[in-house]
């Protein structure tokens, strides 16, 4: 595993969690950029990243909510997510990029999970 994200846990609903995500590994050059979720059984879902331009992108059901950022000094990203509601319960992973470009190598960290009580 060459991501390790961090930061998971139970919180009630309209609180707040902070998730970060690291490179662990031994491969390097590895950037790490996006959040992405998967509940089970259901197919995994863009949360938020840094596109290649340094902007951020998010989906639809977390904006105004989440903000996703990066430390590019130690190579760390974030996710804080406020205003948690049920429907974030999650497994969250952290996706990085051995690369600059889209069609970089692609690497996933283990997961997080974010439960949500309501």
């Amino acid at each position: 595993v060459q991501l390790q994200a961090s930061g998971g846990g139970l919180v009630q609903g309209g609180g707040s969690l902070r998730l970060s995500c690291k490179t662990s590994g031994t491969i390097a050059g590895i950037t790490p950029r996006g959040w992405y979720r998967q509940i089970p059984g259901k197919s995994r879902e863009l949360v938020a990243w840094v596109n290649f331009n340094g902007a951020e992108e998010y989906g639809d059901s977390v904006k105004g909510r989440f903000a996703v950022s990066r430390d590019n000094a130690k190579n760390l990203l974030y996710l804080q997510m406020n205003n948690l509601q049920p429907d974030d319960t999650a497994v969250y992973y952290c996706r990085g990029y051995r690369g600059s470009n889209p069609w970089s190598q692609i690497f996933w960290g283990q997961g997080t999970l974010v439960t949500v009580s309501s």
